[in-house]
This record gives C-alpha cells, sequence and structure tokens, in this order.
C-alpha cells in the first residue's frame, strides 16, 4: 500500500502541492488528474524521493520511501530520456543493472516486455532508430522490467496511438491482477476512467476530489439521457444543453436530474422509441465542473 499523509511542497512563493493526502492499496490503480502545473508531476517526484516535501509524510508498505524501497518502483517519467545510441537491449540493461538484476532474467523479461508492447525492433536495433511510440515504449519496459510492486507512470499515454493505447490499457489491467500498485497521470479522461479504482482531482496544488471512481460519480446528479430511435431537437426540451450523436441514438445534457426525467417520460409516449437510460455524467463532465466551481 502507499500511503500519502499531509504532503505540501512550495518553489518561492509558489505553492506547488498543498497539504494532499491519499492511499492506494496493493493491486489498486489510482488516476491522477489535473490541468498543467496542478501538482501532478511536482507529487511523483515527491513519491521517487527526487525532492523532499515540506510537510507530511510518504510510507510504502509502511515503510518511508529511501534507496532500499526503490528497487521495487517502477517510473515513467513526463520527459523521456533514453540514449539514443544505445541498443534496445543496452538501454533497458543499463536501467535493469541499478536494479542488481541479472543478466538472464533481464534477457528473458525484456523479451517478454518487447512481445507484450507489440515493439517494433530487435534487441541490438538502436533507440534512434526507433518509432517516437517504440521508443515511449522501450521507456516504459526500463520502468517494468524488474517487476516492481509500485508503479507510477507521468503521462504514460502521451504520443501513443489508439492500438498501442489499447495494449498500455491492458498492460496495466494485468499488472493490476498481479498486485501492484499503480498511479499514473493523463489529460485523457476516457483512460483515466477505464483503468482507475480511484482518482484525485489536483487544482492549483490543491486536493479538489478523491475517491473511488463509482463513489464520486454517484455523487454527482445524473443530468443525461440516452435515446434511441427518435429524432430529437433539443430546443424544444426544457432545460436541454447540449447533445452528442452516441450511435445508433444520441446522448442529451441537462441542467438537472429532474429535467431529464420529464424529457424520458414524454419519450416513452413515442413508440418509435427503442432505447433510453438516464446516466451519470462523464469523467470529463465531472472535471470540467469541478475545475470552474474553483474560478
Amino acid at each position: 500500500m502507499l500511503n500519502v499523509d499531509g504532503i505540501s511542497k512550495k518553489f518561492g512563493e509558489l505553492n506547488a502541492v498543498n497539504g494532499i493526502s491519499f492511499d492506494i492499496d496493493n493491486g489498486e490503480v489510482l488516476g491522477i488528474v489535473g490541468q498543467n502545473g496542478a501538482g501532478k508531476s511536482t507529487t511523483f517526484k515527491m513519491i521517487m524521493n527526487f525532492i523532499k516535501p515540506d510537510s507530511g509524510t510518504i510510507k510504502f508498505n509502511n515503510k518511508p520511501i529511501d534507496k532500499n524501497t526503490l528497487d521495487y518502483v517502477g517510473f515513467l517519467p513526463e520527459e523521456r530520456g533514453l540514449y539514443l545510441d544505445m541498443t534496445i537491449n543496452e538501454q533497458v540493461s543499463y536501467f535493469a543493472k541499478l536494479h542488481n538484476m541479472k543478466k538472464v532474467d533481464i534477457t528473458s523479461n525484456l523479451l517478454y516486455w518487447m512481445k507484450k508492447l507489440d515493439v517494433k525492433g530487435k534487441l541490438k536495433s538502436k533507440i534512434k532508430n526507433l518509432s517516437k511510440g517504440n521508443q515511449q515504449k522501450v521507456q516504459l519496459i526500463t520502468a517494468l522490467i524488474h517487476k516492481p510492486k509500485l508503479i507510477i507512470l507521468d503521462e504514460p499515454f502521451s504520443g501513443l496511438d489508439p492500438v498501442n493505447i489499447d495494449i498500455l490499457i491492458n498492460v496495466i489491467g494485468q499488472l493490476r491482477n498481479e498486485g501492484a500498485t499503480i498511479i499514473f497521470s493523463s489529460h485523457n479522461m476516457k483512460n483515466v476512467s477505464l483503468i482507475s479504482d480511484k482518482i484525485l482531482l489536483l487544482v492549483n496544488g490543491h486536493k479538489k476530489l478523491y475517491g473511488y471512481l463509482d463513489d464520486i460519480r454517484s455523487s454527482f446528479p445524473k443530468n443525461k439521457l440516452y435515446l434511441e430511435g427518435i429524432d430529437i431537437n433539443i430546443e424544444d426540451l426544457e432545460g436541454a444543453k447540449s447533445y452528442i450523436n452516441d450511435y445508433p441514438g444520441k446522448i442529451i445534457t441537462f441542467d438537472t436530474y429532474k429535467h431529464a426525467q420529464i424529457a424520458l417520460n414524454n419519450a416513452k409516449n413515442n413508440n418509435n422509441l427503442t432505447g433510453y437510460r438516464i446516466m451519470y455524467p462523464s469523467l470529463d463532465d465531472i472535471f470540467k465542473n469541478s475545475i470552474n466551481e474553483g474560478d
């Protein structure tokens, strides 16, 4: 378990992180979201012991983060850094040896992850000759090669195409099932909602929302209505704010749950109605509303 209790960090007059607390159990995934400058990367750097918090404590499995603890941690930084003239094998081996891995284990683990992540290259392929996406996957392998128990991924989906995003989502799910504690950041709310057990929303270094994703979503009103099989003119629907096409129907956003319920009751009188449901707001909606509340 990772336990973060009341950590704060100032840089001059800037309160980068202010009294943040959260915890993640083994086999759980925490998604940290927030605008640029919200404090996500600073939080990761404090967990990694790169910088010290001004106050508060960070423990993994009830032990402070130190050199020994870091042997059980895998970290993918937001700013990628690979030695372009090295081969894949040289690059990954360099990081693996920092964790005292044996050569035979390095090779077997590397081949496993290259296949799992569908890296387009061979052990002797130079990093500079790989595509940007494959370079990023090699960087991810450097974080996973030693089978860490705590995995920290700062913007892991950045620069990946949809196919590779799906591969990474599946890998994160596998690691969770194997009992790893995983914390990551992303600006893509769809990806966050797909793989997170918990979410932490940071606004200007403060904790705005935190908890299990299902609990957070259920704390917001059901103000979305999905209708299928009938034509919709939102100008005729009281309280309707907007809609999006979601084949074969439409999702309409209302001001309140009451407006959505009234619209649904009226739609049920149309014999062409083939599908409907009232929905919780998406994580993207929750993010935007929570950010705007701070304005």
